[in-house]
């Protein structure tokens, strides 16, 4: 595999808090989606000053796709450490893509109760939409090859990776 390095997360993370404080409601709910998504989550949540706690969710169980991949051998326990009910959330994720990861994640924050807005946070956004959904804050776009995917490593130091992957 051939990789190129990307721009510095820590750096995306800023501008995406400075795009999300300009708009940010009283209380927000931060919430990550394992794993990428947590550690930026992590990383938003002390940019932001928040002082409600940090949320995070493991979608694996609300997966479209769960027959076809099967369970995911390290499934994480979902916490969303304050009520949800009426809320504002913002819910981040590292890689915007598909949009099926959202879409399962919203699936499980609905099981916890009916936020009244949720934003969507991505730290990249690439194309290949299969659904209809746009982030509100990007770190920065992409338009990658189908044959490339990105990695985020982490969570001590976040760096991401293009990957091109060879047939």
């Amino acid at each position: 595999m051939n990789s190129t390095i990307l721009p510095n997360p820590d750096e995306l993370i800023s501008a995406m808090g400075a795009s999300l404080r300009s708009n940010l409601v009283d209380d927000p709910i931060l919430i990550g989606i394992h794993t990428g998504g947590a550690w930026v989550a992590k990383r938003l949540h002390a940019n932001l000053g928040l002082t409600t706690p940090l949320g995070s969710i493991d979608i694996s169980f609300y997966r479209d796709d769960f027959s076809r991949i099967g369970l995911h051998p390290e499934v994480k326990m979902s916490e969303i450490p304050d009520d949800i009910e009426d809320r504002s959330v913002i819910l981040v994720d590292d890689v915007l893509q598909t949009g099926r990861t959202i879409r399962a994640a919203l699936n499980e924050i609905f099981s916890w109760g009916r936020p009244a807005v949720v934003q969507l946070a991505v730290l990249i956004e690439r194309g290949a939409r299969e659904l209809p959904i746009q982030p509100d804050v990007v770190g920065v776009r992409l338009n990658l090859d189908p044959s490339q995917h990105i990695k985020l490593s982490g969570p001590e130091e976040l760096k991401l990776t293009i990957m091109k992957k060879h047939l």
